[in-house]
């Protein structure tokens, strides 16, 4: 069972990706306007005054960055994994004091980060795989108010594979000193409860929440006792410490070739001999346990990641009738609603159904992300001990399970999860009321 206070809170943030296209004549640039309102993905734009002042239609102040020298002007601040940060907490202080349009909500603030290998997939299946999981991660950020990153490209030449998400995450925390937060989340995990918040609340006291347990980090030092492809790390000092010390296990270190064997020496089931990232985060929980353990949060009560095997089958079937049972029950949860206020709905499906609901297997929550670990969408190099095509068809059918969540808000829904397309409009009282 993972260490546990509180509930859960979250501050939305809007998402700006405008775009500005200039016409000679005034009916044409109406007519761009009108486009630009029904097509782009958030209305968070600036318009101008005739004084010229910015209207701040996002909330935040987009336009103003102080000329005064801040850390982003010093020479000697690196963006780079092998060049440590110092002095982070007050840097960011200084910048939300500077950018005081950035400070409300800043202490629950996301940003999520993910990413893909830089060439096209080996798969032929890959490609298409990605781009899905890719709109499963916007959709989720979009719904909730996050910003999102996405890499395809290797940020140091010997910090690939797995490792690569360490750069790509310390560059975030960087990019982003508004956020409190930066959310890891690997290509191939799949948001299947698309209302679900993490309860911030609960991690008030920790940098760091990560899916483990730690009855088999201690009593059985297994490589599997947390899973490093999704975490939160709070944008601190401390967690630019760790991703340091947690580096130096790394293909960066000119040690790399030794921590493998002293992993395995440990981690008696680890599978691979060169060292990874997962199994060096459980070296630092396991040798350092008084500096890191009271900072880690291993979250164990919900699917914070949740993996396939234990989930797909007859899961999604099953859930998908309980939450429609819950849609037959309370006449609020089918009502129809605009996207921008799923979160109200969410959270009272959870006040009225899920409060106190343990969220493994047995529970009637949905998994919150189903990590389809060992997969390897992309090039198609899956562990033997599954199938192929059972990989990737369970991957469409998570994919439509989300999408179907996501849909609602729309007026449709996919009636079969294993087809992507078309997809069926939806009765007006919907579950109430049949197909």
């Amino acid at each position: 069972m993972g260490k546990h206070v509180g509930a859960k809170t979250r501050t939305s943030v809007c998402i700006s990706d405008g775009a500005v296209f200039f016409a000679g004549a005034f009916m044409s640039l109406t007519l761009v306007w009108s486009y630009f309102s029904i097509f782009s993905p958030s209305s968070n734009f600036t318009l101008f005054r005739r004084d010229n002042e910015p209207i701040k239609c996002s909330g935040f102040d987009m336009q103003s960055d102080p000329e005064d020298p801040g850390f982003y002007d010093d020479p000697d601040l690196s963006y780079s994994i092998e060049r440590p940060i110092t002095g982070w907490d007050e840097k960011r202080k200084q910048w939300l004091e500077s950018h005081p349009s950035f400070k409300p909500g800043s202490e629950n603030r996301i940003v999520m980060v993910t990413g893909s290998q830089p060439a096209p997939c080996k798969n032929p299946i890959g490609d298409h795989l990605l781009l899905r999981c890719f709109k499963n991660k916007v959709d989720y950020c979009r719904i909730h108010g996050h910003d999102i990153f996405y890499g395809n490209s290797l940020l140091h030449p010997k910090m690939n594979s797995y490792w690569a998400k360490l750069p790509a995450v310390k560059a975030a925390m960087l990019a982003h000193p508004e956020a409190e937060w930066i959310w890891w989340v690997d290509s191939d995990a799949i948001f299947t409860d698309m209302e679900f918040t993490p309860p911030l609340h609960r991690y008030r006291y920790h940098n760091l929440v990560v899916h483990g347990w730690p009855s088999i980090i201690y009593d059985k030092q297994s490589w599997t006792a947390v899973n490093a492809g999704v975490f939160l790390i709070r944008n601190c000092q401390w967690s630019m410490e760790l991703i340091d010390t947690w580096k130096s296990m790394g293909p960066v270190s000119p040690d790399y070739a030794k921590w493998g064997p002293i992993q395995r020496s440990i981690f008696k089931d680890k599978l691979f001999p060169e060292s990874d990232d997962q199994t060096a985060l459980i070296y630092l929980l396991y040798k350092h346990k008084e500096v890191y353990y009271p900072k880690i949060y291993l979250e164990a009560e919900y699917y914070f990641q949740g993996y396939w095997i234990g989930v797909v089958g007859g899961f999604f079937a099953n859930v998908t009738e309980r939450y429609l049972e819950m849609e037959r029950e309370e006449a609020t949860l089918r009502r129809r609603h605009a996207e921008k206020v799923s979160e109200r709905y969410g959270a009272f499906r959870e006040e009225r159904f899920l409060k106190g609901e343990f969220g493994g297997r047995g529970s009637r929550r949905r998994a919150f992300v189903t990590h389809f670990t060992g997969c390897q969408p992309c090039s198609g190099d899956h562990n033997p001990s599954y199938d192929g095509d059972t990989c990737w068809n369970e991957m469409i059918r998570a994919l439509n399970f989300a999408d179907n969540q996501v849909m609602r808000a729309y007026g449709y829904v996919h009636t079969d999860l294993s087809k992507t397309s078309p997809l069926q409009p939806l009765p007006f009282d919907y579950p109430d009321e049949t197909w």
